[in-house]
């Protein structure tokens, strides 16, 4: 009997990416009603949460298994969108990109250091490279989870945010209409920084890979 069919990729993309523009989209639907923009984040949030259980029963069902890192990612969306609903606090989730981020950039660097492979354990068999490759890989998102991590803590502060845009000439600008728009531009970077890294890949695949497209890392910025 020949071997089931891996399903395509673009499910879980489409998936992630649907999740992220839903909520976008609601929260600036929420905006033009005239919501406050810490209400209308918190209202928002609703279909994070949504997205993040979609993306762990397309694991379950489409892909037929769930993989570490997917079910460490709609983890953290689910705990910290319900914190967000429960006690109606946009904070948690601003803090889950940060708390997420660092917690595998410290996850991967001190594996690395201690000569281990974390990202292969997370991702398994997604990506069949050799296991340069795979240190290479550990190194590069270990240091770009930490830079997200301190980015997101500075745009998340209302205080250095409103102190920026005062400098800038905007008065009045919503903390939480920037701390949006730059979730939305960070998931650009982290696709970009994912498709930065298929040269290497693609030169230290090994010779029983299977057939199909290679793809980048699944990357906890391009999900819910």
């Amino acid at each position: 009997m020949s071997e089931r069919a891996a399903p395509p990729t673009w499910v879980r993309q489409a998936v992630d990416f649907g999740a992220l523009a839903a909520f976008a989209g609601a929260f600036i639907l929420y905006r033009v009603r005239g919501l406050p923009g810490d209400e209308a984040l918190v209202q928002a949030t609703w279909f994070l949460v949504g997205g993040a259980a979609i993306a762990v029963a397309v694991g379950l069902v489409v892909e037929r298994r769930l993989a570490l890192m997917p079910l460490i990612v709609g983890g953290f969306a689910l705990v910290f969108g319900l914190l967000t609903l429960f006690t109606q606090d946009d904070l948690w989730v601003k803090l889950k990109v940060t708390i997420l981020n660092l917690s595998l950039s410290i996850l991967l660097l001190g594996g690395l250091k201690m000569g281990k492979q974390p990202l292969k354990a997370l991702l398994g068999s997604v990506i069949p490279i050799n296991d340069r490759a795979w240190r290479i890989l550990t190194l590069r998102y270990g240091l770009f989870f930490a830079a997200v991590a301190l980015v997101n803590e500075a745009v998340r502060s209302e205080a250095l945010v409103g102190w920026v845009t005062d400098q800038l000439g905007y008065d009045g600008v919503d903390p939480a209409d920037v701390w949006v728009s730059f979730r939305g531009v960070l998931w650009i970077a982290s696709s970009v920084f994912g498709l930065s890294n298929m040269p290497l890949i693609f030169r230290n695949l090994q010779s029983e890979a299977p057939d199909g497209p290679a793809a980048p890392p699944p990357g906890p910025n391009t999900a819910p």
